[in-house]
């Protein structure tokens, strides 16, 4: 991912904004839920013939690359619908190639998301809506990417958005636009709006956005987007005081955390997933979670 990117990170302060007030509230709502809280913890891909003989089993095949990718992690930042619509046949092949625990967070499509309506004079919001339902439970949270130029004044049109297929499908927003991050009218308005419509806000943890990194939840349900630096020694504090603002969390009421590990190029995203996952099974007790482990016969490096 090259939003956020910088070359060099040492000089970086990575660390964790303060508690929003809202948080409270939101959670105090969610703590009424008797769901056992969850952590999902994935890359952004699974096409890695650079993780054979790895994390996928030496000799294994393209074909089979995502059911190994579903029996080492629970979840997958699902670019493959940013670029084309699902159809049925797409989505009964996804559900077969993975355990019953994992969980696929789509991304809506940029014909939507990139749209100057977000496709609501179109059908396609409706087709996406129909084909991705039919993950059933293997469906986590869909998530519309809004470009950087979508600001203030388009808020509108989220809205109308919202009111139509927020309670269709499970949604995220990730937005990028500065305003939404000085803490003025536009930035309540938006928060306001996804507490409104139970949609999650999806939190980026970049090196240089450190804004978009806001702490802002809206629902029981949260999508962080953690962007490492090739496992930097910054990745691992930055996971640290992650497992600190989680465990925080769920003791107020969060039942669900998808964490998605990007790495430059995808390579090193199981290190730091693997990384992730024993960080947070130390430190937050009583959750549900798995993730990858080295193929039998190497080690993979973590360090």
């Amino acid at each position: 991912m090259d939003f956020g990117k910088l070359p060099n990170v040492d000089q970086v302060d990575f660390s964790l904004g303060a508690e929003p007030e809202r948080n409270k509230a939101v959670l105090e709502c969610a703590s009424l839920n008797s769901q056992t809280p969850s952590i999902y913890v994935g890359p952004t891909g699974y096409n890695m013939k650079e993780w054979i003989g790895k994390w996928y089993p030496f000799g294994g095949r393209e074909k089979d690359f995502l059911r190994y990718y579903g029996q080492q992690f629970n979840t997958i930042e699902f670019n493959t619908t940013h670029y084309r619509m699902p159809d049925s046949s797409s989505v009964n092949r996804w559900i077969s190639e993975v355990p019953e625990d994992f969980r696929y967070c789509p991304k809506i499509p940029q014909s939507i998301s990139h749209a100057r309506d977000l496709g609501l004079s179109t059908r396609e919001p409706d087709i996406f809506c129909e084909a991705i339902s039919g993950l059933g439970l293997r469906l986590g949270h869909c998530f519309m990417q809004l470009p950087p130029h979508f600001g203030a004044r388009e808020l509108a049109v989220l809205d109308r958005f919202l009111s139509r297929f927020a309670h269709l499908i499970p949604l995220a927003v990730e937005v990028r636009h500065p305003v939404f991050f000085q803490h003025g009218p536009e930035s309540r308005y938006l928060f306001d709006l996804l507490e409104q419509y139970q949609t999650a806000a999806v939190i980026t943890d970049v090196a240089g956005r450190r804004d978009v990194c806001h702490m802002q939840l809206t629902q029981k349900t949260t999508l962080i987007r953690f962007v490492g630096n090739g496992l930097h020694p910054s990745d691992y504090t930055r996971v640290k005081a992650w497992s600190d603002r989680l465990k925080r969390w769920f003791d107020m009421g969060l039942k669900e955390a998808y964490f998605f590990a990007h790495e430059p190029d995808n390579l090193l995203a199981p290190e730091l997933s693997r990384f992730c996952v024993d960080t947070f099974k130390e430190h937050i007790p009583n959750i549900a979670i798995r993730g990858p482990e080295p193929v039998p016969g190497q080690q993979g490096s973590l360090f």
